[in-house]
């Protein structure tokens, strides 16, 4: 790889992932809402609002690989910003898709996310398990899974990747996302609410494991949809006390009724085709804690 384009380069996978192409020596084109976004002399940085049609004219004429990790910050602001989050997640996977062919990648890489499949106790979710129903998957997801279909439907021109990430983490990280949110909830004393005694289980993954991911993805021939988690999995009660072990703060805990509903990725796929995920919670609470 060459030359790449970098959609969402301003947020935490981004950032990540545009860093790791430019110390390589690629030649990157990075995506941001602002000028006040770009945070290196040797990425070109372009200026886009993705809520709005792009200009192919304000894109490279070639680029080997693009990576869209763009993501409507207004995602739970549903039906408010219904429109905003179709046009980031949907119109312009649909635009970039038809630049791609104009412009001859080799690749195309589109983030998605875990949370399109049913979530499944204690067992964990191959890229073949069941996905949610449509009226499940809600607003946002059902934008992530429409996107996943177009750029599936391009891989008679060049190799298209769909990467499922779950529960992605690490330092700078808007605190409003689940990991950092649950820190601070348990820094400030505030309860977790579990299902059951444990809650439910999940498999995070670091930044840095998201990123190589990504990287490695744009290798992969013909069509592929991977998984992108963490190595080990941890329920919210683990998570719970672990934060408060590194917070001096005693973790309080409020249990419902019923049976939790685990998120558990297999990350099988993963390290067959891309690379074993490393790193775990309890080694990145220095990224956490921020």
């Amino acid at each position: 790889m060459k030359s790449a384009l970098v959609t969402g380069a301003a947020g935490l996978l981004g950032r990540a992932t545009v860093n790791r192409l430019a110390d390589a020596g690629v030649d990157v084109h990075a995506l941001v809402r602002g000028k006040e976004q770009a945070f290196r002399d040797d990425v070109q940085f372009h200026v886009a609002d993705l809520s709005r049609p792009l200009v192919a004219k304000s894109l490279p004429r070639h680029v080997d690989t693009i990576f869209h990790l763009a993501q409507a910050r207004e995602f739970r602001d549903f039906p408010e910003s219904a429109l905003p989050v179709f046009a980031i997640n949907v119109a312009t996977t649909a635009f970039l898709l038809d630049y791609a062919g104009r412009v001859e990648v080799s690749s195309f890489v589109y983030a998605s996310s875990g949370g399109v499949y049913r979530n499944a106790r204690g067992i964990p979710l191959t890229e073949e398990s069941p996905l949610q129903d449509p009226a499940g998957l809600g607003h946002y997801l059902a934008t992530k899974l429409s996107s996943e279909a177009l750029v599936g439907s391009y891989s008679a021109h060049f190799d298209s990747v769909a990467l499922r990430f779950f529960f992605i983490y690490g330092a700078g990280q808007d605190r409003s996302m689940l990991v950092p949110r649950l820190y601070d909830r348990v820094k400030n004393g505030e309860p977790l609410a579990l299902q059951g005694d444990i809650g439910m289980r999940i498999n995070p993954v670091h930044v840095s494991d998201a990123a190589a991911a990504t990287i490695a993805a744009a290798g992969l021939e013909g069509p592929a949809t991977v998984n992108i988690a963490g190595p080990e999995s941890i329920s919210l009660r683990g998570m719970g006390e672990l934060f408060g072990a590194d917070s001096g703060c005693e973790p309080v805990f409020e249990s419902t009724a019923g049976a939790p509903a685990d998120l558990i990725a297999s990350t099988v796929r993963m390290s067959e085709l891309l690379l074993p995920p490393a790193i775990t919670l309890r080694q990145s609470l220095s990224d956490i804690r921020e």
